[in-house]
């Protein structure tokens, strides 16, 4: 009984697809779909935002990893001596500690954090590249008669299958690359 029921609701839900496929095959809807992170991956100009953020970052990475090998020496410099301390140099050797590890803490958060610098940079360089190929692919969907157009990379996965003969990747480079 219940497998003639999950058979019976298979049924239903393969029909309804597929009148739901058909129905927009009636309607002439054109679909297509773009990976935009190839597409940022292969733009000259989003390629050279990506090398001074990353060279921005490796910076500030050299500089925290400067910190934590600091912090690091001083702790084991501290208990090393603990046990020949004063009960007021421990104090004044771990409050500096803490101040210490407190700077990196900071210095981590400025940077890297969710509203830190190489975030603000990041959307600071490569905002206006993807107003532009958004823009281009606004203008290839417009050209194509195309309908809907969907991103799929390997980020996000809108898009669960697609034939290549709709993927307008390739396109919207040759556009992009050409139109400088």
């Amino acid at each position: 009984m219940k497998n003639n029921i999950f058979k019976i609701r298979n049924l239903v839900i393969v029909f309804l697809v597929l009148a739901f496929a058909v129905a927009l095959n009636a309607q002439g809807l054109k679909i297509g779909y773009v990976n935009s992170a190839k597409i940022l991956q292969e733009l000259p100009e989003a390629q050279e935002a990506q090398k001074k953020l990353d060279a921005m970052g490796k910076g500030w990475q050299g500089e925290l990893e400067k910190m934590s090998k600091d912090l690091q020496e001083k702790y084991d410099g501290y208990q090393k001596k603990q046990g020949m301390l004063t009960d007021q140099a421990k104090a004044a050797a771990q409050q500096e500690l803490g101040e210490l590890e407190q700077k990196a803490y900071k210095y981590r958060t400025e940077k890297f954090g969710n509203d830190g610098e190489l975030g603000q940079q990041t959307e600071k360089l490569l905002s206006p590249i993807k107003d532009k190929v958004l823009k281009m692919i606004q203008q290839i969907a417009k050209e194509e008669k195309l309908s809907f157009v969907f991103d799929r990379n390997e980020q996000i996965m809108v898009l669960l299958y697609g034939d290549t003969n709709f993927d307008y990747t390739y396109k919207v480079l040759d556009r992009l690359k050409r139109s400088k």
